[in-house]
């Protein structure tokens, strides 16, 4: 059976509300922890169900969002999935308040228990109205920047089609691809500015309905982080600052001199070599096959998976008409399986997609023995890990897809994976200023969000585009309006991954097992637990910045030909 033969049908509400409120009253009436476990399992089973038509509505969507039935289905579960919520809050109660608990606890794991205390703070029925609110929003937003159609050298393309040009070699190509792009964002900047600004008001409603005191401790709430708080998360932006801000700086340096240019301009960042950047020598349906024989040598375990994400055609991977922006990966739970989506556009960023996606799904598939939903996969700062440290595990192979450019491809990968770090920190310091001055105007905004990237950015130069020099960067950021917090997650796994990119270079034998360790646990322990199962250094740990960008910056210094 492959992915189109996946039978969708929208679920019965009225009836899913019924079975599942007599099984939490059968659980309740349980005599003992083994019949409420047994009761325990049959929920399960219903929650995954209604779990996998949402997914599925949602991944058919995402790739047509131009199909009238399927944006209908999205439009139904902007609605529906809040009331969904609530029946799974009725199940939460029941378990937090069993007689049972210490049993329960022992047999599915501590975890579980607390991801399900922080879904009890995050919701009540009062805000079902206000969830369904942010989900047209998020929506609204989805589908204006997937219905662009932009006009360049005589084709037509979507946001992620025109993102090769600003790889070209030709400078004021470059410059009018991205003077295009950005033509678009400032027609939609007025609308971009109003969905933004109903998105924070509704969000910090919910935080005071819900007794917070704003969005901001809602936020952690919602993104389950059980074992740091904003304290850690604000001391790492500051090691991000003193430490990796003045190597990126430097790498950004590098660059200029490299290209022979006086300076950056916004439109050359993406550039980094004057031969022109390393690029996929083939189509997708090449790289595809490369793909496959690259994760039938790195292992037995990815050889298994990525034949079964091939064979059931698991995976969506080119842009087109329509098409959402961006990548994903999610998981499909009454087939056991993954699937990746992505926006392949012919840059070096087709392979990272490819296996970035390719090491959740990797996770997801290793994990499919647990069978409670919340457990499939692993808090996001914890998920970002697994797709961030295969991004650097599949290295040897990629010679396989740049061929002769493969060591620009490494210096570039590498090099990238740090000056990340500073724009991921800018990110989401800019969203705690958001949701701790949710009146703030949207100049204000735009105003923060170019301070914070002097800050943190001081190589960006937007002289000639008053869109992004008065600071509207941020409008393409997709979690910013769509996953509020999210964003530092990818920094702190940037950490973890570049511990396993260390490892992996000095050839330690364990790093390739302690990575299948983490995928094979799903998401039954927190963020520090996983850190310490896997033999890593915690982010928030005094020195591990510094130890592991010292290594980087070691490398990325070594003489080598790179034009």
């Amino acid at each position: 059976m492959t992915f189109h033969d996946f039978k969708y049908e929208r679920p019965d509400f009225e009836g899913q509300k019924e079975k599942l409120a007599l099984l939490i009253e059968t659980f309740k009436a349980a005599i003992d922890a083994d019949h409420q476990l047994d009761t325990f399992k049959k929920i399960n089973k219903e929650r995954a169900y209604v779990s996998t038509m949402q997914t599925l509505a949602s991944i058919r969507h995402s790739i047509d969002t131009r199909d009238p039935f399927y944006d209908e289905e999205n439009t139904y579960w902007d609605e529906a999935g809040p009331l969904y919520e609530e029946l799974d809050n009725w199940f939460y109660d029941a378990l937090l308040s069993s007689p049972f608990r210490d049993v329960l606890e022992s047999q599915v794991g501590t975890q579980f228990f607390k991801l399900i205390e922080c879904e009890k703070r995050a919701f009540s029925s009062d805000i079902i109205a206000d969830l369904q609110e942010e989900n047209r929003l998020a929506s609204a937003y989805s589908k204006l920047l997937a219905s662009a159609e932009i006009e360049f050298q005589g084709d037509i393309y979507t946001l992620p089609g025109l993102a090769k040009f600003a790889q070209d070699k030709d400078r004021s190509v470059r410059e009018a691809a991205l003077t295009a792009r950005y033509a678009f964002f400032t027609e939609h900047e007025a609308t971009l500015d109003d969905i933004y600004d109903q998105l924070i008001q509704v969000r910090s409603d919910i935080a005071k309905k819900l007794g917070f005191n704003n969005f901001t401790e809602l936020g952690y709430v919602r993104m389950k982080r059980t074992d740091y708080n904003a304290i850690d998360v604000a001391n790492f932006r500051k090691q991000v600052r003193d430490v990796i801000v003045p190597v990126a700086s430097d790498i950004y340096e590098k660059q200029r001199a490299r290209l022979g240019l006086d300076k950056l301009r916004y439109f050359d960042l993406l550039f980094e070599f004057e031969s022109g950047n390393a690029m996929p020598k083939g189509d997708p349906d090449w790289i595809l096959a490369q793909g496959t024989k690259m994760y039938s040598e790195l292992s037995p375990e990815t050889k298994a998976f990525f034949d079964v994400m091939v064979d059931q055609k698991l995976l969506d991977l080119v842009n087109k008409d329509g098409k959402q922006g961006g990548g994903y990966c999610t998981y499909i739970n009454d087939y056991k399986v993954p699937f990746i989506f992505s926006n392949f556009n012919g840059t070096s960023g087709d392979i990272d997609v490819l296996t970035h996606e390719a090491g959740h799904a990797f996770q997801v598939y290793r994990s499919r023995h647990i069978e409670i939903p919340e457990l499939a996969f692993p808090t996001f700062e914890s998920c970002e890990i697994h797709s961030m440290s295969m991004e650097f595990f599949t290295w040897p192979w990629m010679e396989l897809f740049f061929e002769t450019d493969v060591e620009k491809y490494k210096y570039s990968h590498l090099a990238s994976a740090l000056t990340f770090i500073p724009y991921g920190v800018l990110v989401d310091e800019y969203q705690h200023f958001i949701y701790d001055n949710p009146t703030a105007t949207k100049e204000a905004r735009k105003a923060e969000w170019r301070r914070l990237e002097k800050q943190y950015l001081p190589h960006k130069d937007y002289e000639g585009c008053d869109y992004l020099a008065r600071g509207g960067w941020w409008h393409g950021q997709s979690h910013i309006f769509l996953s509020p917090f999210y964003y530092i997650d990818y920094t702190l796994a940037q950490i973890c991954a570049l511990q396993f990119w260390k490892r992996m270079m000095n050839e330690d034998p364990t790093a390739w097992s302690d990575y299948l360790t983490l995928c094979d646990v799903g998401g039954s322990k927190s963020f520090l637990e996983l850190i310490q199962l896997g033999n890593l250094k915690s982010p928030f740990e005094d020195g591990c910045v510094s130890s592991v960008i010292t290594d980087i910056k070691t490398w990325l210094d070594m003489p080598r030909t790179l034009n």
